[in-house]
């Protein structure tokens, strides 16, 4: 489970309630059912991965990962055992013996990880753990995490910013905005249905087009925007006359060649271009919508330029509508 959302939109602060160090002012938190807004953070058995990691720098790797097991008072039989369970989980034990400022960044978020895994938490709580490494690490590292969440089967709640980084993680996701939860859902069908704009603005890159419908057959509806009527699948519940939002994602927006045909077809110009490598990003003012992005394939395709003027399209079930 990933809370993401923008800053101040209190991904952290649900965290830190839900690990017992902020106390919420109204509502329940529960764990199986039993209510846990009396228990201290210790008593709930929550593993924590923090920001800056939290390491103590004056323990090695191993001292840092056994410190959850002495403080429960385990037998240094188990401890011992845990530790190198542990280290070897994440691929830490050549460095058993090393101090946290002779670690490289990656390796401080797996000792860091580690700790908060070897006393067999119920539930691993993550506050941006991978924020503060370079752009390559970060990848791999999700990948890691990914896969040793698969392979322990615990629960985590992973908090973060990073709209990718949460697509590419998340069995769900809870989108928050302003203390709110905003939409709850896999992370397909957060990203192919979103709920509202604000949903479909923030995760990703969408095109918003208003218009007001016109006609309304079975489950598809007509609505123009300007001169120009398109067609919209879904949406038997909208009413002739009524005012609509209807967004699209770039990458499902085709450039059209003279004789090629979609379900809608617009004409513009292109303002904007950038090249990408596998991809043109392209953005087209189109008179009476506005401005509309596409992402085009490179591969066999002559290279745009500025104030060119295009065909578009794309087909009717391929945006969705949402509430303002």
């Amino acid at each position: 489970m990933t809370l993401l959302g923008p800053s101040g939109s209190g991904k952290t602060t649900l965290l830190m309630s839900i690990a017992g160090f902020v106390s919420p002012s109204a509502g329940t938190i529960k764990l199986n059912g039993e209510v846990i807004n009396h228990l201290p953070p210790d008593r709930r058995e929550f593993g924590m991965v923090f920001q800056g990691y939290a390491l103590f720098p004056h323990l090695t790797v191993a001292q840092n990962i056994a410190f959850p097991l002495r403080v429960r008072h385990r037998p240094k039989p188990e401890i011992e055992e845990q530790v190198k369970r542990a280290l070897d989980m994440v691929q830490l034990d050549r460095f058993a013996d090393r101090f946290p400022r002779q670690l490289s960044g990656g390796q401080q978020q797996r000792a860091a990880l580690a700790r908060a895994l070897v006393f067999e938490p119920s539930i691993v709580l993550l506050d941006e753990p991978l924020s503060a490494l370079d752009k390559n690490l970060r990848h791999d590292l999700q990948g890691e995490l990914k896969d040793l969440h698969n392979r322990v089967g615990l629960t985590f709640i992973y908090v973060t910013h990073d709209q990718q980084e949460a697509l590419s993680m998340s069995d769900e996701i809870a989108i928050l905005s302003e203390g709110r939860l905003v939409q709850l859902g896999s992370p397909a069908t957060l990203y192919e249905k979103p709920a509202t704009r604000f949903v479909a603005g923030f995760l990703g890159q969408s095109n918003f087009i208003s218009g007001q419908v016109e006609t309304v057959s079975g489950d598809a509806f007509t609505y123009r925007s300007g001169a120009t009527l398109l067609r919209q699948a879904g949406g038997a519940h909208q009413l002739v006359g009524s005012s609509v939002t209807v967004t699209i994602r770039p990458e499902k927006i085709r450039l059209l060649g003279p004789q090629d045909t979609a379900d809608n077809i617009v004409t513009g110009r292109i303002a904007k271009f950038s090249y990408y490598g596998g991809h043109y990003h392209l953005q087209v003012d189109v008179e009476g919508i506005g401005r509309i992005m596409l992402d085009a394939p490179t591969w066999g395709r002559e290279p745009p330029s500025l104030d060119d003027a295009i065909r578009i399209g794309w087909d009717a079930a391929a945006s969705v509508t949402v509430a303002a």
